[in-house]
């Protein structure tokens, strides 16, 4: 597993059930809500700062993701994606990677497809049980509750990348 993990320049995730707890607010008056995790947050930042690209593909549009992959300076958001696998495909073209240089993290049967193309699939703690056994990795934590951390941290740390990546707090 290491040498894959080695291997890897872009980490995509699903959002519902992976950046969030899987949760939908919606209000009476188009109000949508839903719960990020600021240490996923933090992750992604980390990745980017050593020159790991992240991306979005989600099957859902809302402004609220739009919003959030702005601020974490997230560059590649792809919403609405009926055909995931169609988009991951265009992705890895845009972002200038092969499969096995590729991560995706997951959490239902739509993701399957992709994860079972990557270099390392992961599954967050409490995705479908199908999706497990199409994971490389199964994270401890749950979606929307520090996955994404937990599976950047490893990333990291596994590439020799942690030290840089969180040199800034040392000092």
């Amino acid at each position: 597993m290491e040498e894959k993990l080695k291997k890897i320049r872009l980490v995509i995730m699903d959002v519902d059930g992976v950046l969030t707890d899987g949760r939908i607010i919606l209000g009476s008056r188009g109000l949508e809500l839903k719960f990020f995790n600021v240490r996923d947050g933090h992750g992604i930042v980390l990745l980017h700062r050593v020159g790991i690209k992240t991306a979005i593909i989600t099957g859902r549009e809302s402004e609220i993701v739009e919003r959030r992959a702005k601020e974490l300076g997230i560059p590649f958001i792809f919403q609405g994606s009926k055909d995931k696998l169609l988009t991951y495909k265009n992705l890895k073209e845009e972002a200038g990677v092969r499969d096995h240089e590729v991560a995706y993290m997951g959490d239902d049967l739509v993701d399957i497809p992709i994860m079972m193309r990557t270099g390392v699939a992961i599954a967050v703690a409490d995705a479908h049980p199908q999706v497990k056994e199409a994971a490389h990795l199964v994270t401890r934590a749950p979606g929307g509750k520090g996955a994404v951390r937990e599976f950047v941290e490893l990333l990291l740390q596994v590439q020799g990348k942690w030290n840089k990546a969180t040199q800034q707090y040392r000092q």
